[in-house]
């Protein structure tokens, strides 16, 4: 079972050795980079190429480990046995299976996708550490073992907002998804954009990259926003003319608000544009 890439993912050739890698060691797969690097789609792209049901868990600030394998619903059994409700006499009415639960009783493998890791309390990765090393868990309300029947190819996506316990990381292969380089970036484009003409691309990559490239920029432009961009470019008509400068002088391009996602970066742009335009 080998991760070749896919027709809608570009993977460079370092995150395939990656994904191989995590197969061979049947350990999870840590994925890191800029909001926007297709960490997420990664898992979604991995499983259908290699034909595996995928399970999802998107992490919160209020998620609990402990959500991810079962909760007991005291509270409907509760109210059922008021009722009279004979189902009350099986507590296993009442046991809400998690993703881990779903990905461990699968019959086929599975993959299992645990979305941005970071944004839990700090013990939420300690708290799974047993559970992903030894493929199991107890449920105690019914007293029993439960046992991956297979083992998921797990994916645990990060954005660095905060840093993992060194034991969960042990665990875990690594993989930082770089910034793509100009020339992936045009295959992710040609991706999504097949018929994109090359001259619009050109300029647009231009003003993308440079914008990328300001100093002090509190959020730069990510692989999404490009591609938000380029598809407003494209259903308002916009012609090259207005993304090309005569003399190379910065310029606000237009829709930059597909790009720029708060006041202090557009205010440093137009800044650094009208600076420019005192210089000609």
């Amino acid at each position: 079972m080998k991760f070749q890439g896919s027709e809608n993912y570009v993977a460079t050739q370092d995150l395939k050795l990656a994904v191989n890698a995590t197969i061979t060691l049947k350990r999870p797969l840590l994925v890191k980079g800029e909001p926007g690097t297709g960490k997420t789609m990664l898992a979604e792209e991995v499983a259908q190429s290699l034909g595996m049901p995928l399970l999802q868990w998107h992490i919160k600030s209020t998620t609990k480990a402990q959500q991810g394998l079962y909760e007991y619903d005291a509270v409907s059994r509760l109210r059922d046995s008021q009722l009279g409700d004979a189902r009350v006499k099986d507590i296993h009415n009442y046991i809400v299976k998690g993703v881990l639960w779903q990905a461990f009783t699968a019959e086929e493998p599975v993959a299992l996708l645990i979305d941005e890791i970071d944004k839990a309390d700090i013990e939420f990765p300690n708290d799974l550490l047993r559970e992903l090393d030894r493929m199991e868990f107890h449920c105690y309300e019914t007293r029993e073992l439960i046992k991956a029947k297979n083992r998921p190819l797990v994916f645990i996506t990060s954005n660095n907002e905060k840093e993992l316990p060194d034991a969960f990381l042990r665990r875990c292969f690594f993989h930082y998804i770089k910034f793509p380089e100009a020339e992936t970036m045009r295959q992710i484009v040609d991706v999504h954009f097949p018929n994109l003409k090359q001259e619009l691309l050109g300029a647009a990559m231009k003003v993308f990259y440079d914008v990328r490239g300001l100093p002090g920029l509190k959020k730069k432009p990510s692989t999404s926003e490009l591609l938000d961009w380029l598809k407003l470019l494209v259903a308002e008509d916009i012609p090259l003319t207005a993304l090309q400068s005569a003399d190379s002088k910065v310029s606000v391009p237009p829709l930059v608000g597909a790009l720029l996602k708060n006041e202090q970066d557009v205010s440093l742009f137009e800044k650094l544009v009208f600076m420019n335009q005192r210089n000609r």
